[in-house]
Protein backbone atom coordinates (compact mmCIF):
# COMPACT_ATOMS: atom_id res chain seq x y z
CA UNK A 1 0.00 0.00 0.00
CA UNK A 2 1.62 2.99 -0.68
CA UNK A 3 1.06 5.95 1.00
CA UNK A 4 -0.66 9.46 0.33
CA UNK A 5 0.63 11.54 2.39
CA UNK A 6 -1.13 15.11 1.43
CA UNK A 7 -4.97 13.47 2.29
CA UNK A 8 -2.94 11.50 5.55
CA UNK A 9 -2.18 14.50 6.47
CA UNK A 10 -5.10 16.65 6.11
CA UNK A 11 -7.19 14.50 7.34
CA UNK A 12 -5.49 13.75 10.47
CA UNK A 13 -5.95 16.81 11.94
CA UNK A 14 -8.88 16.31 12.24
CA UNK A 15 -8.99 12.85 14.17
CA UNK A 16 -10.85 12.57 17.42
CA UNK A 17 -12.58 15.93 16.89
CA UNK A 18 -16.46 16.14 16.99
CA UNK A 19 -16.80 16.13 12.56
CA UNK A 20 -18.15 13.52 10.50
CA UNK A 21 -14.86 13.04 8.12
CA UNK A 22 -16.22 12.44 4.45
CA UNK A 23 -14.29 11.89 1.44
CA UNK A 24 -15.88 12.09 -1.90
CA UNK A 25 -14.44 11.34 -5.31
CA UNK A 26 -15.01 9.36 -8.31
CA UNK A 27 -15.07 5.43 -8.13
CA UNK A 28 -11.64 3.48 -7.91
CA UNK A 29 -9.79 7.02 -6.70
CA UNK A 30 -8.47 5.81 -3.87
CA UNK A 31 -10.86 6.78 -0.97
CA UNK A 32 -11.12 2.98 0.63
CA UNK A 33 -7.17 2.79 0.49
CA UNK A 34 -7.28 6.29 2.18
CA UNK A 35 -9.72 5.09 4.99
CA UNK A 36 -7.58 2.23 5.48
CA UNK A 37 -4.44 4.59 5.83
CA UNK A 38 -6.31 6.16 8.46
CA UNK A 39 -7.06 3.12 10.48
CA UNK A 40 -3.19 1.99 10.40
CA UNK A 41 -2.20 5.53 11.99
CA UNK A 42 -4.52 5.08 14.78
CA UNK A 43 -3.32 1.45 15.39
CA UNK A 44 -0.41 2.93 15.47
CA UNK A 45 -1.21 5.19 18.30
CA UNK A 46 -2.42 2.22 20.03
CA UNK A 47 -6.02 2.16 19.26
CA UNK A 48 -7.46 -1.87 19.46
CA UNK A 49 -8.47 -3.30 16.87
CA UNK A 50 -12.03 -3.34 18.86
CA UNK A 51 -12.46 -0.18 18.50
CA UNK A 52 -12.31 0.13 14.65
CA UNK A 53 -15.37 -0.72 12.75
CA UNK A 54 -15.12 -0.84 8.87
CA UNK A 55 -17.76 -1.23 6.61
CA UNK A 56 -17.84 -1.68 3.20
CA UNK A 57 -21.12 -1.21 2.00
CA UNK A 58 -20.86 -2.04 -1.59
CA UNK A 59 -20.81 -5.54 -0.59
CA UNK A 60 -23.44 -8.04 -0.78
CA UNK A 61 -22.30 -9.14 2.69
CA UNK A 62 -24.92 -5.43 3.99
CA UNK A 63 -27.21 -5.68 1.12
CA UNK A 64 -29.99 -6.72 4.30
CA UNK A 65 -29.06 -3.54 6.88
CA UNK A 66 -29.52 -0.87 3.90
CA UNK A 67 -31.77 1.12 5.53
CA UNK A 68 -30.70 3.88 8.06
CA UNK A 69 -32.62 1.92 11.19
CA UNK A 70 -31.28 -1.49 9.88
CA UNK A 71 -27.79 0.17 9.62
CA UNK A 72 -28.09 2.24 13.36
CA UNK A 73 -29.04 -1.25 14.72
CA UNK A 74 -26.63 -3.21 13.27
CA UNK A 75 -23.46 -0.96 14.20
CA UNK A 76 -25.16 0.07 17.55
CA UNK A 77 -24.08 -3.95 18.98
CA UNK A 78 -20.68 -3.62 17.70
CA UNK A 79 -19.69 -0.70 19.40
CA UNK A 80 -16.94 -0.45 21.93
CA UNK A 81 -18.48 -0.62 25.04
CA UNK A 82 -16.21 1.72 27.61
CA UNK A 83 -13.60 3.46 24.70
CA UNK A 84 -14.47 5.19 21.58
CA UNK A 85 -15.27 3.31 18.91
CA UNK A 86 -13.88 4.70 15.53
CA UNK A 87 -16.34 4.03 12.56
CA UNK A 88 -15.01 3.61 9.30
CA UNK A 89 -18.06 3.88 6.45
CA UNK A 90 -17.05 3.00 2.67
CA UNK A 91 -19.35 4.19 -0.34
CA UNK A 92 -22.15 4.84 2.64
CA UNK A 93 -24.46 6.23 -0.03
CA UNK A 94 -25.61 2.23 -0.64
CA UNK A 95 -27.27 2.90 2.93
CA UNK A 96 -30.31 4.79 2.38
CA UNK A 97 -30.94 7.72 4.33
CA UNK A 98 -27.32 7.04 6.03
CA UNK A 99 -27.20 10.56 7.25
CA UNK A 100 -29.60 9.98 10.02
CA UNK A 101 -27.53 6.88 11.15
CA UNK A 102 -24.45 9.09 11.29
CA UNK A 103 -26.20 12.13 13.05
CA UNK A 104 -27.75 8.92 15.68
CA UNK A 105 -24.10 7.87 16.09
CA UNK A 106 -22.78 11.14 16.73
CA UNK A 107 -25.56 11.97 19.16
CA UNK A 108 -26.00 8.76 21.13
CA UNK A 109 -22.53 7.11 21.12
CA UNK A 110 -18.63 7.71 22.04
CA UNK A 111 -17.80 7.76 17.96
CA UNK A 112 -15.32 9.49 15.68
CA UNK A 113 -16.95 8.85 11.82
CA UNK A 114 -14.95 8.62 8.58
CA UNK A 115 -17.07 8.06 5.65
CA UNK A 116 -16.70 7.89 1.62
CA UNK A 117 -18.91 8.15 -1.16
CA UNK A 118 -18.78 8.43 -4.94
CA UNK A 119 -22.06 10.89 -5.73
CA UNK A 120 -22.28 14.38 -4.33
CA UNK A 121 -25.25 13.96 -2.95
CA UNK A 122 -22.90 13.50 0.13
CA UNK A 123 -22.33 17.33 0.04
CA UNK A 124 -26.03 17.41 -0.66
CA UNK A 125 -29.10 19.56 0.86
CA UNK A 126 -29.83 16.19 3.66
CA UNK A 127 -26.87 16.41 5.07
CA UNK A 128 -27.16 20.44 5.61
CA UNK A 129 -30.21 19.06 7.83
CA UNK A 130 -28.59 16.16 9.85
CA UNK A 131 -25.26 17.16 10.00
CA UNK A 132 -25.22 21.25 9.80
CA UNK A 133 -21.67 22.62 11.03
CA UNK A 134 -20.44 18.68 12.01
CA UNK A 135 -19.34 17.33 9.08
CA UNK A 136 -15.52 18.47 6.91
CA UNK A 137 -15.84 17.08 3.45
CA UNK A 138 -12.29 16.33 1.69
CA UNK A 139 -12.44 15.95 -1.75
CA UNK A 140 -10.28 12.64 -3.62
CA UNK A 141 -8.91 12.86 -6.54
CA UNK A 142 -7.10 10.27 -8.77
CA UNK A 143 -3.31 10.80 -8.25
CA UNK A 144 -1.50 13.67 -8.74
CA UNK A 145 1.30 14.22 -11.14
CA UNK A 146 3.83 13.57 -7.57
CA UNK A 147 1.61 10.64 -6.57
CA UNK A 148 2.01 9.06 -9.89
CA UNK A 149 5.58 9.41 -9.97
CA UNK A 150 5.67 7.94 -6.52
CA UNK A 151 4.15 4.63 -7.38
CA UNK A 152 6.27 4.74 -10.02
CA UNK A 153 9.39 4.91 -8.13
CA UNK A 154 7.79 1.97 -5.94
CA UNK A 155 7.75 -0.24 -8.29
CA UNK A 156 11.55 1.13 -9.35
CA UNK A 157 10.50 2.07 -12.77
CA UNK A 158 10.37 5.73 -12.81
CA UNK A 159 12.17 7.58 -15.51
CA UNK A 160 13.31 10.66 -16.42
CA UNK A 161 10.15 13.71 -15.77
CA UNK A 162 9.60 14.84 -19.09
CA UNK A 163 9.07 11.33 -20.34
CA UNK A 164 7.01 9.99 -17.09
CA UNK A 165 4.60 13.19 -17.69
CA UNK A 166 4.14 12.32 -21.16
CA UNK A 167 3.17 8.96 -19.87
CA UNK A 168 1.23 10.57 -16.92
CA UNK A 169 -0.23 12.74 -19.88
CA UNK A 170 -2.17 8.98 -21.27
CA UNK A 171 -2.63 6.72 -18.56
CA UNK A 172 -3.72 9.06 -15.88
CA UNK A 173 -3.59 8.65 -12.32
CA UNK A 174 -6.06 5.90 -11.37
CA UNK A 175 -4.13 4.27 -8.83
CA UNK A 176 -4.86 0.86 -10.71
CA UNK A 177 -3.28 1.60 -13.81
CA UNK A 178 0.04 1.43 -12.30
CA UNK A 179 0.00 -1.13 -10.30
CA UNK A 180 1.95 -2.84 -12.74
CA UNK A 181 2.86 -1.99 -15.96
CA UNK A 182 0.02 -2.09 -18.41
CA UNK A 183 0.30 -1.34 -22.40
CA UNK A 184 -2.29 1.67 -23.26
CA UNK A 185 -5.10 -0.99 -24.15
CA UNK A 186 -4.86 -3.23 -20.73
CA UNK A 187 -4.80 0.16 -19.02
CA UNK A 188 -8.18 1.76 -20.76
CA UNK A 189 -9.95 -1.71 -20.10
CA UNK A 190 -9.40 -0.80 -16.18
CA UNK A 191 -10.71 2.38 -17.00
CA UNK A 192 -13.56 1.45 -18.71
CA UNK A 193 -14.67 -0.70 -16.39
CA UNK A 194 -14.56 1.77 -13.84
CA UNK A 195 -16.42 4.31 -16.72
CA UNK A 196 -19.09 1.47 -16.74
CA UNK A 197 -19.71 0.73 -13.36
CA UNK A 198 -20.11 4.49 -12.31
CA UNK A 199 -22.43 5.46 -15.61
CA UNK A 200 -24.80 2.38 -14.86
CA UNK A 201 -24.57 1.71 -11.13
CA UNK A 202 -25.06 5.77 -9.83
CA UNK A 203 -26.13 7.17 -13.14
CA UNK A 204 -28.53 4.76 -15.04
CA UNK A 205 -30.02 2.53 -12.76
CA UNK A 206 -30.23 5.32 -10.05
CA UNK A 207 -31.97 7.92 -11.95
CA UNK A 208 -33.69 5.06 -14.08
CA UNK A 209 -32.43 6.67 -17.56
CA UNK A 210 -34.52 4.87 -20.44
CA UNK A 211 -32.54 6.05 -23.14
CA UNK A 212 -29.11 4.92 -22.37
CA UNK A 213 -27.86 5.80 -26.26
CA UNK A 214 -28.69 9.28 -25.86
CA UNK A 215 -27.04 9.45 -22.62
CA UNK A 216 -23.83 8.34 -23.96
CA UNK A 217 -24.41 10.13 -27.00
CA UNK A 218 -24.21 13.08 -24.19
CA UNK A 219 -20.94 11.27 -22.38
CA UNK A 220 -18.66 11.44 -25.72
CA UNK A 221 -19.99 14.66 -26.69
CA UNK A 222 -18.79 16.16 -23.42
CA UNK A 223 -15.48 14.32 -23.43
CA UNK A 224 -14.52 14.82 -26.83
CA UNK A 225 -15.14 18.77 -26.04
CA UNK A 226 -13.33 18.92 -23.19
CA UNK A 227 -11.71 22.47 -22.36
CA UNK A 228 -14.22 24.14 -24.81
CA UNK A 229 -16.93 26.26 -23.77
CA UNK A 230 -20.41 24.79 -24.54
CA UNK A 231 -24.19 24.65 -23.83
CA UNK A 232 -26.88 22.45 -23.24
CA UNK A 233 -28.08 24.02 -26.29
CA UNK A 234 -24.76 23.08 -28.80
CA UNK A 235 -26.05 18.96 -27.23
CA UNK A 236 -29.20 19.43 -28.01
CA UNK A 237 -28.71 20.85 -31.36
CA UNK A 238 -25.72 18.71 -32.19
CA UNK A 239 -28.03 15.46 -31.39
CA UNK A 240 -31.29 17.04 -33.67
CA UNK A 241 -28.43 16.80 -36.54
CA UNK A 242 -28.53 13.18 -36.00
CA UNK A 243 -31.94 13.02 -35.67
CA UNK A 244 -32.50 13.09 -32.01
CA UNK A 245 -34.07 15.05 -30.32
CA UNK A 246 -33.69 16.17 -26.88
CA UNK A 247 -34.85 19.50 -24.80
CA UNK A 248 -31.78 21.85 -23.00
CA UNK A 249 -33.61 20.57 -19.72
CA UNK A 250 -32.89 17.13 -20.04
CA UNK A 251 -29.37 17.60 -21.23
CA UNK A 252 -28.72 20.35 -18.50
CA UNK A 253 -29.75 17.16 -15.95
CA UNK A 254 -27.53 14.28 -17.76
CA UNK A 255 -24.70 17.10 -17.23
CA UNK A 256 -25.71 17.55 -13.75
CA UNK A 257 -25.65 13.72 -13.44
CA UNK A 258 -22.31 13.36 -14.50
CA UNK A 259 -20.91 15.92 -12.31
CA UNK A 260 -22.46 14.56 -9.46
CA UNK A 261 -20.80 11.10 -10.33
CA UNK A 262 -17.62 13.27 -10.38
CA UNK A 263 -17.50 11.85 -14.28
CA UNK A 264 -16.67 15.54 -15.07
CA UNK A 265 -15.99 18.80 -13.22
CA UNK A 266 -17.42 22.09 -13.97
CA UNK A 267 -15.91 25.25 -14.67
CA UNK A 268 -17.68 28.96 -15.16
CA UNK A 269 -16.51 32.06 -16.32
CA UNK A 270 -15.44 34.86 -14.41
CA UNK A 271 -16.02 38.51 -16.18
CA UNK A 272 -12.51 40.08 -15.29
CA UNK A 273 -13.97 43.10 -15.85
CA UNK A 274 -17.67 43.02 -14.01
CA UNK A 275 -16.17 41.11 -11.19
CA UNK A 276 -19.06 38.61 -11.93
CA UNK A 277 -19.60 34.95 -12.55
CA UNK A 278 -21.10 34.29 -15.72
CA UNK A 279 -23.96 31.51 -15.81
CA UNK A 280 -23.43 30.68 -19.57
CA UNK A 281 -21.12 28.73 -21.73
CA UNK A 282 -19.06 26.70 -18.75
CA UNK A 283 -16.29 24.44 -19.70
CA UNK A 284 -16.41 21.19 -18.42
CA UNK A 285 -13.48 18.87 -17.47
CA UNK A 286 -12.69 14.89 -16.85
CA UNK A 287 -12.01 13.17 -14.03
CA UNK A 288 -8.82 11.66 -15.49
CA UNK A 289 -7.52 11.58 -18.70
CA UNK A 290 -7.64 7.65 -19.40
CA UNK A 291 -11.21 8.06 -18.89
CA UNK A 292 -12.04 10.18 -21.62
CA UNK A 293 -9.28 8.05 -23.56
CA UNK A 294 -10.96 4.53 -22.52
CA UNK A 295 -14.51 5.88 -24.40
CA UNK A 296 -13.40 8.02 -27.24
CA UNK A 297 -9.78 6.03 -27.96
CA UNK A 298 -6.05 8.32 -27.52
CA UNK A 299 -5.27 10.74 -30.52
CA UNK A 300 -2.54 12.73 -30.46
CA UNK A 301 -4.54 16.29 -31.30
CA UNK A 302 -6.31 15.80 -28.06
CA UNK A 303 -3.19 16.12 -25.81
CA UNK A 304 -3.41 20.16 -25.43
CA UNK A 305 -7.13 20.19 -24.11
CA UNK A 306 -5.89 16.94 -21.79
CA UNK A 307 -2.48 19.39 -20.68
CA UNK A 308 -5.30 21.97 -19.59
CA UNK A 309 -7.33 19.53 -17.89
CA UNK A 310 -4.42 18.07 -15.66
CA UNK A 311 -3.74 21.71 -14.36
CA UNK A 312 -6.95 22.27 -13.92
CA UNK A 313 -7.31 18.95 -11.50
CA UNK A 314 -4.10 20.08 -9.60
CA UNK A 315 -5.63 22.99 -8.81
CA UNK A 316 -8.42 21.56 -7.45
CA UNK A 317 -6.27 19.46 -5.46
CA UNK A 318 -4.58 22.07 -3.89
CA UNK A 319 -7.72 23.50 -2.83
CA UNK A 320 -8.31 26.55 -5.64
CA UNK A 321 -11.57 27.48 -6.94
CA UNK A 322 -11.28 27.67 -10.72
CA UNK A 323 -12.66 29.84 -13.46
CA UNK A 324 -12.19 31.24 -16.89
CA UNK A 325 -11.38 34.36 -16.68
CA UNK A 326 -13.53 36.08 -19.11
CA UNK A 327 -11.67 39.10 -20.70
CA UNK A 328 -13.36 42.00 -23.60
CA UNK A 329 -11.15 40.46 -26.17
CA UNK A 330 -10.46 36.59 -25.09
CA UNK A 331 -9.84 33.98 -22.01
CA UNK A 332 -7.60 33.52 -19.42
CA UNK A 333 -7.54 29.96 -19.26
CA UNK A 334 -7.68 29.66 -15.66
CA UNK A 335 -7.82 32.35 -12.56
CA UNK A 336 -7.30 30.02 -9.52
CA UNK A 337 -8.07 31.62 -6.20
CA UNK A 338 -7.89 30.34 -2.36
CA UNK A 339 -7.95 32.70 0.21
CA UNK A 340 -5.89 35.46 0.05
CA UNK A 341 -3.92 33.66 -3.05
CA UNK A 342 -4.60 34.13 -7.00
CA UNK A 343 -3.27 32.77 -9.71
CA UNK A 344 -4.00 33.31 -13.73
CA UNK A 345 -2.33 30.47 -15.92
CA UNK A 346 -2.50 30.56 -19.51
CA UNK A 347 -1.69 26.76 -21.08
CA UNK A 348 -0.01 25.72 -24.61
CA UNK A 349 0.91 22.79 -25.71
CA UNK A 350 3.56 24.69 -27.96
CA UNK A 351 3.97 28.47 -28.97
CA UNK A 352 5.11 28.31 -32.72
CA UNK A 353 4.81 32.13 -33.53
CA UNK A 354 5.43 35.74 -32.40
CA UNK A 355 1.76 36.48 -32.63
CA UNK A 356 0.87 33.52 -30.21
CA UNK A 357 3.39 34.12 -27.96
CA UNK A 358 1.72 37.69 -27.77
CA UNK A 359 -1.66 36.58 -27.51
CA UNK A 360 -0.91 34.36 -24.59
CA UNK A 361 1.22 36.58 -22.86
CA UNK A 362 -0.98 39.90 -23.62
CA UNK A 363 -4.14 38.11 -21.87
CA UNK A 364 -1.84 38.42 -19.08
CA UNK A 365 -0.55 42.04 -19.02
CA UNK A 366 -4.18 43.12 -19.28
CA UNK A 367 -4.47 42.25 -16.02
CA UNK A 368 -3.52 45.02 -13.62
CA UNK A 369 -3.39 43.57 -10.43
CA UNK A 370 0.18 41.76 -9.02
CA UNK A 371 -1.10 38.13 -8.32
CA UNK A 372 0.97 35.18 -9.74
CA UNK A 373 1.10 34.76 -13.51
CA UNK A 374 1.92 31.84 -15.30
CA UNK A 375 2.46 30.45 -19.12
CA UNK A 376 2.62 26.91 -18.88
CA UNK A 377 4.04 24.87 -21.54
CA UNK A 378 5.46 21.61 -22.64
CA UNK A 379 7.66 22.54 -26.03
CA UNK A 380 11.54 24.08 -25.47
CA UNK A 381 11.98 27.53 -23.95
CA UNK A 382 13.66 29.91 -21.42
CA UNK A 383 12.43 29.32 -18.30
CA UNK A 384 11.56 32.71 -15.93
CA UNK A 385 10.04 35.59 -15.18
CA UNK A 386 9.44 38.73 -17.69
CA UNK A 387 6.93 41.32 -17.45
CA UNK A 388 5.94 39.36 -14.17
CA UNK A 389 5.08 36.61 -15.91
CA UNK A 390 6.82 33.25 -15.21
CA UNK A 391 7.06 30.79 -17.84
CA UNK A 392 7.18 27.11 -16.43
CA UNK A 393 6.62 23.38 -18.29
CA UNK A 394 3.91 22.03 -16.71
CA UNK A 395 5.35 18.97 -15.40
CA UNK A 396 7.25 21.58 -13.53
CA UNK A 397 4.47 23.09 -12.17
CA UNK A 398 2.46 20.11 -11.37
CA UNK A 399 5.71 19.21 -8.79
CA UNK A 400 6.35 22.74 -7.24
CA UNK A 401 5.53 23.74 -4.05
CA UNK A 402 5.70 28.13 -5.06
CA UNK A 403 1.76 28.25 -5.17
Amino acid sequence: MILRPTYIDRISSYIDTPFVKILSGVRRCGKSTILNMIADKLRERGVSEEQILIYKLDSLQYESIKTDKRFYNEVKKKLAKDNRTYLFLDEVQEIKDWEKAVNSFMTDFDVDIYVTGSNSRLLSSEISTYLTGRYISFPVYPLSFQEYLTFRENRSVKGETRQEFARYLRFGGFPAVHLREYSPEEAYTIVKDIYNSTIYTDIVKRHQIRKIDQFERIVRFSFDNIGRTFSAAAIAKYLKSERRSIDNETVMNYLDQLERAFIVHRCLRYDLRGKEILKTLEKFYVCDPAMKYSVLGYTADSVAAMLENIVYLELLRRGYEVFIGQLPDGEIDFVATKLDRKLYIQISQQILSDNTKQREYRRLKDVSDYYQKYVLRTDDFADGIQDGIRTMHIADFLLSDQY
